[in-house]
């Protein structure tokens, strides 16, 4: 396999071999376990669907919870469905976890972005803003002109303006592989990624 699903625990610094110090975000991986193979024959297309994370069964819900029951696994929290090229066909009951990669390997990892809320052009595009002299108290912010009037007498799709920020899918790529702490089922990847503190994470092996 050359995906899986950890969660994200904060940063750190290490030291390489060379004395370099680095910036690396933690990983917490759970071994996730196959519950069902998908193939082209039989759903047009080749994918496993894996489960993960620990939960009370008296808090799953009954659909989720009876696709464990099928594969005859403990229930888990998380159900996801990974995309195979249909060389490999792992069996159900298999497990893996943080050994799927090596240090050093590159890798890209999703994730949700934190939500920053409703935020104006400055903030949000990085616009400089209105002059700050001549009596311009109130203007120091604001995005300026948005269109034209008599033509084309609207305003362009995709013109940048104050919106919702954050709290979207970001995909950071090709960041490589630091450190792996089997015991402990850790990640360390190099620089930073999306998503808060806490927050579940996608890495999967560069192409």
């Amino acid at each position: 396999m050359d995906t899986i699903y950890g969660q994200k625990l904060g940063m750190m610094r290490i030291f390489t071999e060379s004395g370099d110090s680095v910036g690396v975000t933690v990983i917490k991986v759970e071994p996730a376990t196959v519950l069902k193979v998908k193939t082209e024959k039989t759903d047009g297309y080749d994918a496993i669907v894996v489960g993960f994370g620990r939960i009370r069964p008296k808090l799953q819900n009954k659909p989720v919870k009876g696709q464990f029951d099928k594969a005859g696994i403990d229930p888990g929290r998380y159900l996801r469905e990974i995309r195979t090229d249909g060389s490999e066909k792992p069996e159900v009951g298999t497990i893996f976890g943080v050994d799927t990669f090596r240090p050093g390997d590159k890798v890209h990892v999703s994730g949700i972005s934190r939500g920053l809320g409703f935020q104006g052009t400055v903030r949000r595009y990085g616009f400089k803003g209105g002059p700050k002299s001549h009596g311009q108290s109130d203007r120091l912010r604001a995005p300026g002109s948005i269109g034209q009037s008599s033509s084309p007498s609207r305003v362009f799709k995709g013109q940048r303006m104050p919106g919702h920020m954050g709290n979207k899918k970001v995909t950071v790529k090709n960041i490589k592989v630091m450190a792996i702490e089997p015991e402990q089922s850790l990640l360390l990847v190099g620089g930073a990624v999306p998503g808060h503190k806490n927050s579940m994470v996608c890495v999967r092996k560069a192409r």
